[in-house]
């Protein structure tokens, strides 16, 4: 069976209710990071990570099944995914893909898991 791309992991260490905002992140290679958004919700929990110049200032999103430790002392959440596999994701646009099914599924798909929602990636 395949886990839920769009959920944290048990051994993630995710205590409800912490806010990650301003987290920094990092990758199995290094520094990708700074987390400027995420969410809990059940099924549809991410990080949007302001990547600043690494990638030349854009986001990244990033579900929650991404992430394989949170450390609260140090504020820095670590990810399972080399840079190159992050900057190699489908773009992410805040506006236009917060929202978007086909991009989560689109997402979903390139990290490994199948396609959320049972949609078709786009």
């Amino acid at each position: 069976m395949t886990e839920n791309v769009w959920s944290y992991k048990p051994t993630a260490g995710r205590l409800t209710g912490t806010d990650l905002t301003g987290y920094k992140v990092e990758a199995t290679d290094g520094s990708i990071g700074k987390v400027d958004k995420h969410s809990d919700e059940v099924t549809d929990a991410y990080l949007v990570v302001d990547t600043g110049v690494w990638i030349f200032g854009k986001e990244v999103l990033l579900p929650a099944s991404t992430v394989i430790r949170i450390d609260t002392a140090e504020e820095k959440v670590y990810v399972d995914r080399t840079k190159e596999q992050i900057k190699d994701a489908p773009e992410f646009h805040r506006d236009k893909h917060l929202g978007d099914a086909g991009y989560r599924a689109e997402l979903g798909t390139y990290y490994g898991t199948g396609a959320p929602f049972g949609g078709r990636p786009a």
